[in-house]
């Protein structure tokens, strides 16, 4: 990870010198995220990473949330793109479930920013950012979710993004299983039959996935 030299830093005036900076401070507390978790992280870690005083952190973001939103909108566009790609090869709900876990899977940043999103990452942020950040995600749901009904006809545009929004869902209760804390491990270690009751992330995300796309069509209004 690259260090900014403070002085140079708080000299950047010109358009492409600030973005520069702000891309820094995006990189160094992915890492960070990446290496610690989400939740672990505090401004002064990212302030630290990238050789800076706090508050010229908080030039460039007006606070630590605003940075995993950012994060946040980045990974879930490479999650969309991946999804997206993947289901122009699915048919039916099995293979539609596969194509949204296996992106989920092969993006563990994007799976901790999903988790905390709602419960984080929305707050402590302006009403600016926070109409940015609900913006970028309907149109992500929407977007993956007609995707979706092409995989799956019997689902309606609006239920293909009822789809995405639950998938997060999911997302957000079983990803912390992968990462248990020390204590946790420990414990796991010594009765593997508790470890055994909580399953594993990726074909369970896509079970769960798959078992509420059947019931939707079922679910749909009677005419």
């Amino acid at each position: 990870m690259a260090v900014m030299e403070k002085s140079s830093f708080q000299r950047a005036r010109r358009p492409e010198q600030k973005n520069e900076r702000s891309e820094t401070i995006l990189a160094a507390a992915a890492d960070l995220a990446r290496d610690a978790g989400v939740a672990r992280v505090s401004l002064g870690d990212i302030a630290g990473a990238v050789g800076l005083a706090k508050s010229n952190v908080l030039r460039y973001f007006g606070t630590r949330e605003e940075i995993y939103l950012q994060l946040t909108m980045r990974e879930g566009n490479g999650w969309a793109a991946a999804a997206g790609a993947a289901l122009q090869h699915a048919s039916g709900f099995s293979a539609a479930a596969g194509a949204l876990a296996d992106a989920y899977a092969d993006r563990p940043l994007y799976c901790d920013l999903t988790t905390h999103a709602e419960t984080m990452l929305e707050h402590n942020v302006s009403v600016a950012a926070l109409r940015v950040y609900k913006l970028w995600a309907i149109d992500t749901y929407f977007t993956v979710g007609r995707q979706i009904t092409t995989a799956c006809p019997q689902l309606t545009d609006t239920d293909g993004a009822s789809l995405v929004m639950a998938a997060s869902a999911f997302v957000a209760k079983l990803f912390p299983l992968t990462r248990p804390p020390k204590a946790l491990r420990e414990l796991y270690e010594r009765e593997p039959e508790i470890a055994r009751v909580f399953p594993p992330f990726r074909p369970t995300l896509q079970r769960m996935i798959a078992a509420t796309a059947t019931g939707l069509p079922a679910l749909a209004p009677r005419v």
